[in-house]
């Protein structure tokens, strides 16, 4: 790993390491021993750091806590079966990052302190990294004002981190999903492309509703009629009808440019499968579901991969989708994705990044 930057390392004097349960994992609960630390003052991205894992000191004023200034992302580190690390697409969430920042009036971040600083710090706690199949470590970036300022303004300073956990299944069986047609994601003009923090937060009350009637997410639709299929909880969602994979596209800027949505699409493409980008309308999804034509639905997204779809709620009605076969485009495309990621077949598409 050759890295230009300089990088102050400061390690932890007792890991974490040996009170970890790795058969036991919850998903982001196990955080690893460090964290790399920029902060952003003067106009600048300075003070690149790697600290031990431990809380933050938070002034009240703080304009993050206020005004919600803050974006993220999440992605996933692997090792293959030479114990070398592997990064999936980190470049695709670098960029979106930016992407994010953008929207949200927060100074980009030059793509040597991201990816510098997330080897470094994979290079340092590479032990933390689960090594079997269908677990990984899950990587979190984000960027937050620091601003100690009431005003409503932009803050003229901020704090770049990541830390990491090793995780495994984020969902242990298929979900059950409902249509929701009256509380909205995201609207035309909004945030909705970019990963920031106040979209998860709008976001909880709806999915809250829902779980107590018994569903695990949300079948998001669009603001203006409710008529179109636009995202699934914190994932992107693909139906395969009459053997064509259909998913909302990104132009509107209601929908999250996902990682993993990006890959599925173009694997599907490669394996031949007809693909169309567009938006389903809640009408033909509870037509497909009658007749049959639905052959499988399921989000996309860094922390699950694929989250099969069992049953999907439509205008109060549940039905049930028919069991995935091996055969099925899900299940070869889950495949095909851990085969990338753990480095069982060549990377032909630079895809993947080694430590």
């Amino acid at each position: 790993m050759k890295t230009t930057l300089q990088i102050n390392i400061s390690k932890t004097k007792q890991s974490r390491l040996p009170e970890t349960d790795f058969d036991n994992l919850v998903f982001g609960k196990s955080i690893s021993d460090h964290m790399f630390v920029a902060d952003y003052k003067n106009g600048e991205w300075s003070d690149l750091r790697i600290e031990p894992y431990a809380p933050l000191m938070l002034n009240p004023a703080n304009s993050t806590l206020h005004y919600g200034q803050s974006i993220f992302e999440g992605m996933k580190a692997y090792k293959n079966e030479a114990g070398e690390i592997l990064i999936f697409r980190a470049d695709a969430n670098q960029k979106r990052l930016n992407e994010s920042a953008v929207r949200m009036c927060i100074p980009e971040l030059p793509e040597e302190i991201f990816m510098e600083g997330l080897m470094t710090l994979l290079d340092l706690d590479r032990e933390w990294i689960p090594n079997k199949p269908g677990y990984s470590l899950y990587i979190r970036p984000f960027i937050f004002a620091t601003d100690d300022y009431l005003g409503v303004k932009p803050s003229e300073t901020y704090k770049f981190m990541i830390f990491t956990c090793p995780v495994g299944h984020y969902y242990s069986k298929p979900v059950s999903v409902k249509v929701e047609q009256h509380y909205t994601r995201a609207a035309e003009g909004g945030t909705g492309f970019a990963k920031a923090a106040g979209n998860y937060a709008g976001s909880l009350y709806p999915a809250l509703l829902a779980q107590k009637q018994g569903y695990d997410q949300l079948l998001w639709t669009d603001a203006k009629t409710h008529e179109h299929i636009e995202e699934s909880g914190t994932m992107n969602v693909m139906f395969m009808i009459n053997d064509t994979l259909i998913t909302a596209p990104t132009h509107t800027g209601t929908i999250l440019k996902g990682v993993t949505r990006d890959s599925v699409l173009k694997l599907a493409r490669e394996m031949g499968f007809v693909v169309e980008e567009r938006f389903l309308k809640v009408s033909e999804l509870e037509a497909a579901l009658k007749n049959g034509s639905l052959q499988e639905a399921f989000g996309t997204g860094t922390a699950a991969t694929i989250a099969h779809i069992a049953k999907i709620n439509v205008n109060g009605n549940d039905y049930e989708l028919p069991k995935k076969p091996e055969y099925a485009f899900s299940n070869l495309v889950l495949k095909k994705l851990d085969d990338i990621k753990y480095g069982r077949i060549p990377d032909s598409r630079g895809w993947i990044v080694k430590v």
